[in-house]
């Protein structure tokens, strides 16, 4: 479930970088006040990804080398694409018998799963026949008949799925089962990138040296799952994210100040089909098998860009005031939604009250 671009970077998003390879991009300041930065970009997962670091970090392109490098092997594990993915094997097996997998999939599967039952089926990563029936996995979105609908929604559910914790293993308890981490997959790739650039991390010292690891530094895919640490610069307030107008892309609605936390931004303003005179975005509720409607857009502050990732999807469906309901529940979760019947609004909500400001 594509939401590249929805998010504008401020300032970052003021120079394109080139995108293959690792590229060293210095970018110019704004003004003599804005921080000097160095951009490396790579093309994975159908997006751009980007780390952005401070101009003075040491062995700078050899951290964001490390960081892209986990990006690619992580697709090739996680993506629905290539047959020979680790997920595209489990597909093709788990419904037959247990399929053992690495231990970094079997955590994001129980972590999904622990998603879909907080958000009651909204977020279910058991969707990857529902994606195929209406189309999206091919960009060649088409309406599916009343019956089509029905038996795909017999192949759906993250309880038909048995997780064995001591064998590390997955089980589908029905034939037709396709998991697709397409709404969570890309957060959980910028998390594990992250990670090596922290200080605790071995690898991360190697590249950067004892003590090399950057004090701050940014991750992004396609601007839509963004992780951020430390500061942009020593007078900022972490760093400083524009959320544009899901109906006028080009606009800013508010600033977003990500300090040591991770964003995603769920919205169909580039995907979508008629139907009937209406537009049906790609976002598809697991449970209707059936576009979402009634948001707009819906933006997620997390711990980690996994969760961030995973609740823009499970916002977007389950609406405002559901939203907010779990934002209460889980403190460390932020919000801020816009709806189709209030567009001029944005509904902040939870931990996003300290860290977004309405533009006016």
């Amino acid at each position: 479930m594509n939401r590249r671009e929805f998010l504008q970077p401020k300032r970052l998003a003021n120079l394109a970088a080139p995108v293959l390879g690792v590229v060293d991009e210095l970018e110019t300041p704004v003004s003599s006040s804005d921080p000097v930065l160095l951009r490396f970009a790579r093309q994975a997962m159908a997006t751009t990804f980007e780390v952005v670091l401070p101009f003075d970090t040491p062995s700078a392109g050899d951290i964001a080398q490390a960081a892209l490098d986990e990006i690619d092997r992580l697709e090739a594990q996680l993506t629905v694409y290539r047959d020979t993915s680790e997920v595209s094997r489990l597909n093709a097996k788990a419904a037959f018998h247990p399929v053992h997998v690495e231990k970094n999939l079997f955590d994001l599967l129980v972590l999904a799963d622990k998603l879909q039952r907080e958000t009651e089926g909204a977020f279910d990563i058991s969707v990857g026949a529902l994606i195929k029936t209406w189309g999206f996995h091919r960009r060649e979105g088409r309406v599916p008949t009343p019956e089509e609908r029905a038996a795909v929604r017999e192949r759906i559910g993250m309880q038909h799925i048995r997780l064995d914790a001591d064998r590390q293993t997955v089980f589908f308890q029905r034939q037709g089962i396709e998991i697709n981490l397409g709404s969570i997959g890309k957060g959980f790739a910028i998390d594990c990138a992250a990670q090596l650039l922290l200080p605790s991390s071995h690898r991360g010292r190697g590249a950067g040296g004892e003590g090399g690891a950057p004090a701050s530094f940014l991750i992004h895919g396609g601007h839509s799952s963004i992780l951020a640490r430390g500061n942009e610069s020593p007078t900022s307030r972490g760093w400083t994210i524009g959320i544009t107008d899901p109906e006028r892309p080009q606009c800013r609605r508010a600033l977003l100040h990500l300090c040591n936390r991770a964003m995603a931004t769920s919205a169909v303003t580039y995907q979508h089909i008629e139907h009937e005179g209406k537009k049906l975005g790609h976002l598809l509720d697991p449970r209707t098998a059936w576009p979402a409607d009634g948001i707009l857009s819906a933006t997620v502050t997390a711990p980690t860009a996994a969760e961030a990732d995973a609740l823009a999807t499970a916002f977007f469906i389950l609406g405002v005031e559901k939203a907010r309901a779990y934002c209460v529940s889980h403190p460390d979760i932020g919000a801020a939604l816009i709806a189709a019947d209030a567009p001029q609004q944005v509904f902040v909500m939870g931990r996003a009250t300290d860290e977004v400001e309405i533009l006016r």
